[in-house]
């Protein structure tokens, strides 16, 4: 009887853990997304807000499907830099049992897809260390710009020239990895005759630089993972003196992604640990270009 008690005791705790479970999925509005897209779709809805440890596994999840497909858990999580428990915990919001039917959906989404083209996976032996490097960080440039001619965002991209090139000025917004990028784009539109504003912060002046910023004004941002830059307080600047915002960055979770008037996703490969900026340059460039071309009609 105790046994059969213990049992049915079990039960029940299992039963209301499914249905706290269930309640929370419903609230918001989705369950058990079945496939990668589906999963996208509730994570970009603003829907669903995590703690730390689950927001900085989301980031990682939403960035490297072909990681995520490929790996065990531990893999992923050392990547991800959170323990297994914690995907494991993100797995079960979603109303999936454990991490591993929860990739599924990663699996489902890379199967017959074109090759990352990751330096790492090169197969034959390498006779300079420092030419394997360079080999992988091409691979992984050639990944990140080959991720972004296949899914550009059209409508995002010309919604971005067209409040750039209606700017009376343009504030040019990005630091410590961005900044390379951010300082090459300003100097080219002001080559191209296209008056802007380099934030480069230097003698931490950077809210000063934006001080003078008005709604007849746009911000070209920068900035990506993990959003611990000056940037977002910057844009929020701007936002609050309803200036026109741009945003080139790595996912919806962003904190950029909610000032912004229109914004471009660019997931860049890495290697090694080291991260190209080709996809972010090129498009970069590109809207550059459309600016230019827009204001010279």
């Amino acid at each position: 009887m105790s046994g059969a008690r213990k049992s049915s005791g079990r039960s029940s705790a299992d039963e209301a853990a499914m249905r706290k479970r269930g309640r929370s999925l419903a609230a918001l509005g989705y369950i058990q997304p079945q496939t990668y897209e589906e999963l996208r779709a509730v994570l970009s809805s603003g829907t669903v807000h995590f703690p730390k440890r689950l927001r900085q596994a989301a980031i990682f999840l939403w960035q490297h499907p072909s990681d995520v497909a490929l790996g065990t858990i531990a893999q992923v999580a050392a990547q991800a830099g959170v323990q297994p428990s914690t995907l494991v915990r993100f797995a079960q919001i979603f109303g999936y049992s454990g991490f591993s039917d929860f990739q599924g959906l990663f699996k489902e989404h890379v199967k017959g897809s074109w090759p990352e083209g990751r330096g790492e996976q090169r197969s034959e032996a390498e006779p300079n260390a420092r030419l394997h490097f360079l080999h992988g960080m091409v691979g992984a440039s050639q990944a990140s710009l080959g991720r972004i001619e296949a899914g550009l965002d059209v409508g995002s991209f010309e919604k971005m020239v067209m409040l750039l090139a209606a700017a009376d000025l343009i504030y040019v917004i990005g630091s410590k990895r961005a900044f390379p990028v951010t300082a090459y784009l300003s100097l080219t539109l002001s080559q191209q005759g296209v008056r802007n504003v380099l934030v480069d912060n230097i003698g931490s002046t950077a809210l000063d630089q934006v001080g003078c910023i008005g709604s007849r004004d746009a911000v070209l941002a920068v900035s990506f993972s993990p959003y611990n830059s000056i940037t977002p307080d910057l844009v929020a600047v701007a936002h609050e003196r309803k200036a026109r915002i741009v945003t080139i960055t790595d996912s919806t979770f962003s904190p950029l992604t909610r000032l912004s008037d229109s914004w471009l996703e660019v997931v860049e490969s890495d290697f090694a640990g080291f991260r190209s900026l080709a996809a972010s340059l090129a498009v970069g460039m590109a809207l550059v270009h459309g600016v230019v071309a827009r204001r010279g009609k």
